[in-house]
């Protein structure tokens, strides 16, 4: 008894390095890209052996080559599309000072361009960066951050926003998106056309058949939950960067417990897709984008 609580001692009260924490997180995050992309391979060469190649492949060819241009131009306008989605209205340096002034220092800290500010009109204690690099990114918080936040506490949060500028997070995720998209696209181009299929066919086709519809039901999910634990590896890296950034992780500890008590409906202008770009959960009530943030301030209270 007395060993295992010395072994839950240590884990709990170990220090960490936060540049170990964000080599270890990028790790992860590569090692579940390789289960997506497992995956999408795995998926293809069963559905080469349950069906015919022939008009099956070209229109699935067709429809990722579609899928993928609409991706490539969402991505190459990513700021522009994230700040319009939520109403975000672009913050004048006269009226926002501190803003200003924050972002500033923490980017000549950090040696990131001054990305566009921005601010959203909402009660939540929240932000969000977005844009395809660090030249043409945004950074935008609500008002209720700019509000209910003391000056190190907004600093946490902001040095946030710019660790993931600087891990070039937005590419990330939307390498991984465009992998669990094809997914998806393929699922639905088998399942459909299975109404197309002919009876005949021997026994091994229809074995592959058989785990080909298995997969197309169970691959979407599966990839879609890998996504969602890339998403909580990038927020562990983007607090432990921006801990790199201040050299003080008791401002975003603060912002993470004001957050947890803060008291406000969730927010309803958000959409699901953006959702995984800011700071904390919008919903409040689905955690699977993010990590708790019981164990955000865990791992940061040991920087």
């Amino acid at each position: 008894m007395k060993r295992g609580l010395d072994i839950y001692y240590k884990m709990e009260y170990t220090r960490i390095d936060f540049n170990d924490q964000i080599s270890r997180n990028k790790l992860k995050s590569v090692f579940l890209m390789v289960i997506v992309f497992t995956v999408l391979v795995l998926f293809g060469y069963v559905i080469s052996f349950a069906f015919e190649p022939g008009f099956f492949f070209i229109i699935m060819i067709i429809s990722i080559v579609f899928s993928l241009g609409y991706i490539w131009m969402s991505f190459y306008n990513s700021g522009k599309i994230a700040v319009k989605s939520v109403g975000a209205k672009k913050a004048s340096r006269e009226k926002f000072k501190d803003y200003y002034s924050l972002v500033e220092g923490l980017t000549l800290a950090s040696g990131l361009p001054m990305p566009k500010l921005y601010v959203m009109d909402s009660n939540q204690i929240n932000a969000f960066a977005a844009g395809r690099d660090p030249q043409n990114a945004v950074v935008c918080v609500t008002k209720g951050a700019l509000e209910k936040l003391e000056h190190r506490e907004l600093e946490g949060v902001l040095a946030h926003e710019l660790g993931h500028i600087a891990n070039y997070d937005i590419r990330y995720i939307t390498l991984v998106t465009v992998m669990v998209g094809m997914v998806a696209i393929i699922s639905q181009m088998f399942l459909r056309s299975l109404w197309f299929r002919s009876g005949d066919g021997d026994n091994k086709n229809g074995i592959f058949l058989v785990i080909g519809i298995v997969m197309a039901i169970l691959a979407p999910i599966v990839v879609h939950l890998v996504q969602m634990a890339i998403s909580r590896k990038r927020e562990f890296s983007a607090d432990a960067t921006a801990v790199k950034f201040t050299r003080y992780p008791g401002g975003l500890i603060k912002a993470l417990e004001k957050i947890k008590l803060d008291v406000v409906q969730p927010e309803k202008k958000v959409s699901k897709a953006v959702a995984p770009l800011f700071f904390s959960n919008p919903f409040k009530g689905l955690a699977s984008t993010h990590p708790p943030l019981e164990k955000r301030i865990s791992v940061l209270k040991r920087m």
